[in-house]
């Protein structure tokens, strides 16, 4: 099914909406999009839409997926696309977004659906789940000037840490905290401040009156909450090529990056255990 613009999609394709989770895969080149697409497809979700211009070519498998003719290069692109989304969706649809050459890993999702997974979040009465953005690069930029291969991806496995969050007159926000680490930590004199951070909140339920800023944070505080005030909740990773892509593409920071292994860099083994070991997403109650 092809719309071949975003309002057209608005119009005709609300009912690839009425029934959740509902992936969106927002494409900004084509590095690595049928992986992307490919493994969000095999986690359960009931639909993955694709959300990538005209020109961007996906394999014959793939062609069967919803497409919405879509440019990432406007501004607010990402927040513009997935608010008028919340408000076409059904009120308690569960919502999921992410780049290409990105990746969504949780607890048990080698033999657990991504639809088990947000079963048991709302259960808990949870609307939303907290996801950290963890980086993945290649080891061997030489081979992989992009950074960029599923087979030499590697991340690292310490130097990750959070902050308190404020509103704007300086009080702390309960349990709200801004998460940091990865390349963006330790490149971050080549990251704009405003996007160091790792926090995102990739999975959430829509109801009328939710936005999402260009932040990734929402208007509701309890969406942008990493637990529930009695005990510790769900949390995802989403393993992300993006920012080392950008990093090596970025006239810059191209030519300061010899390569991003260090003494804490580890190969990524594509396995929620790896992850849970790390401590980089938390189970909550679920086992």
């Amino acid at each position: 099914m092809y719309f071949s613009t975003f309002e057209e999609f608005l119009r005709n394709g609300r009912d690839l909406l009425a029934k959740g989770p509902v992936a969106m895969i927002f494409a900004e080149d084509e590095v690595e999009l049928d992986t992307t697409l490919r493994h969000h497809r095999d986690a359960g979700f009931a639909q993955v839409l694709l959300f990538a211009p005209d020109a961007f070519t996906v394999p014959d498998d793939l062609k069967d997926l919803p497409r919405i003719a879509y440019s990432m290069a406007a501004d607010n692109a990402l927040s513009r696309a997935v608010n008028a989304v919340i408000e076409a969706a059904p009120p308690g649809t569960w919502l999921y977004y992410c780049y290409n050459a990105e990746y969504l890993f949780y607890p048990f999702c080698e033999t657990r659906t991504v639809g088990e997974l947000l079963t048991f979040h709302a259960e808990e009465r949870r609307d939303a789940m907290l996801s950290y953005v963890i980086d993945l690069y290649a080891d061997d930029l030489q081979a992989h000037p992009l950074a960029v291969s599923i087979e030499r991806a590697h991340l690292d496995r310490a130097g990750y840490y959070a902050l308190a969050r404020s509103d704007a007159w300086g009080n702390e926000l309960a349990r709200q905290l801004n998460f940091f680490g990865g390349l963006r930590w330790r490149y971050e004199e080549h990251i704009p401040e405003g996007r160091r951070k790792i926090d995102r909140v990739s999975l959430f339920r829509a109801r009328p009156g939710l936005v999402m800023g260009e932040d990734y944070l929402f208007n509701d505080p309890e969406y942008n909450t990493y637990a529930c005030p009695w005990h510790h909740n769900l949390s995802a990773c989403i393993c992300s090529f993006r920012t080392a892509k950008a990093l090596k593409s970025n006239p810059g920071s191209r030519f300061d990056i010899g390569g991003f292994t260090w003494h804490n860099s580890a190969k990524f083994e594509w396995h929620s255990r790896q992850l849970l070991d790390l401590g980089l997403m938390e189970p909550g109650q679920w086992f």
